[in-house]
């Protein structure tokens, strides 16, 4: 009897990937091409549908004798109804049926879609950072702060699609502006282009960056967060003082998370796992400071331990839920 296999789809604003793992997640083979999202929805499903056949025949299988296709999608996703919401990066997905146009070209097999930061928590509690826990919550500090919960092995969902939204929960009314179209936003303060924001105010007002923008090479306006990153790595005062502030911020939003999910560990991706101890230490201790002792004290903080292979790992695990 053949190992069981597992199809995988990750849908995003700037690439597309189709991939085909084994039940311990380890990706067989793997598909991968630009998005070209001017295109519309219907081209790119094309390109989809043909990658997925691509990586089944590279494995030497039929996809309906796969356990399923998983796909992480770059946006907001209706569950019940298989259909797509807005997206930044895709313009011209809301409505989509995406599950019904993948189910008539897979017959036979099953079909899993959800958002990516869904499908990431799911990865990371069943092969990465949160393996051997019963409660897990995961954030990412990319483009945003996107969030999944699994409780007990299940995805926490909610009444539409939309739990584990921690990015816009409020930390400071009538803070800065959100991409939500909503103020003070946790999303607002640490978002990876947040955080650029928030530096670039700050020397624009007078502060001094030592070396920063001379190092980086770059001018005030390009400065990114990768910029101020290198710059706390190699002890520039004002990059570990602003990841400090950082760290503050996003520990207030966690600890408002932990106090009300009471999770075992809450698993950070993106700019967090980049910046290691020199922000989580400080994040840690105010996620102590402010969360429900109980629960505060029982969480653990762990950066993602998935890398670059998450977005494939996301897609999959979706398959693996059910």
């Amino acid at each position: 009897m053949s190992e069981p296999t597992y199809l995988g789809l990750d849908v995003g604003g700037t690439k597309l990937a189709a991939v085909v793992a084994d039940e311990h997640g380890a990706i067989l083979h793997k598909e991968r091409r630009p998005t070209d999202s001017a295109r519309g929805p219907d081209p790119i499903i094309t390109d989809l549908i043909g990658m997925v056949n691509a990586v089944a025949s590279k494995a030497g299988i039929a996809p309906q004798d796969t356990k399923g296709l998983g796909v992480s999608f770059g946006g907001l996703f209706d569950t019940r109804n298989g259909v797509s919401g807005s997206v930044p990066n895709l313009p011209g997905w809301e409505g989509v049926p995406l599950r019904r146009k993948l189910e008539s070209a897979f017959p036979n097999v099953r079909i899993e879609i959800d958002n990516d930061a869904n499908a990431t928590a799911l990865a990371e509690w069943r092969f990465g950072a949160g393996r051997g826990f019963n409660h897990v919550l995961y954030l990412t500090m990319g483009t945003g702060i996107g969030g999944g919960i699994v409780s007990d092995g299940r995805l926490i969902r909610g009444a539409n699609d939309s739990a584990g939204e921690i990015g816009h929960t409020c930390l400071v009314p009538d803070g800065p502006p959100c991409g939500c179209g909503k103020r003070g936003c946790l999303e607002a303060f640490c978002s990876g282009p947040s955080i650029a924001r928030r530096a670039q105010e700050k020397l624009r007002a007078g502060m001094s960056g030592g070396d920063l923008l001379d190092h980086a090479g770059v001018a005030l306006n390009e400065l990114r967060t990768e910029h101020l990153l290198d710059g706390a790595q190699r002890g520039n005062r004002f990059c570990l003082d602003h990841f400090r502030e950082t760290a503050r911020y996003m520990g207030w939003g966690i600890a408002n998370a932990v106090s009300l999910l009471n999770p075992e560990v809450v698993v950070l991706g993106t700019v967090a796992t980049a910046a290691g101890n020199l922000f989580l230490e400080p994040l840690r201790e105010e996620v102590r400071r402010f969360a429900v002792d109980r629960s505060g004290q029982l969480a653990q903080i762990l950066p993602a331990a998935l890398g670059d292979r998450v977005g494939d790992i996301a897609a999959i695990a979706l398959v693996f839920e059910g």
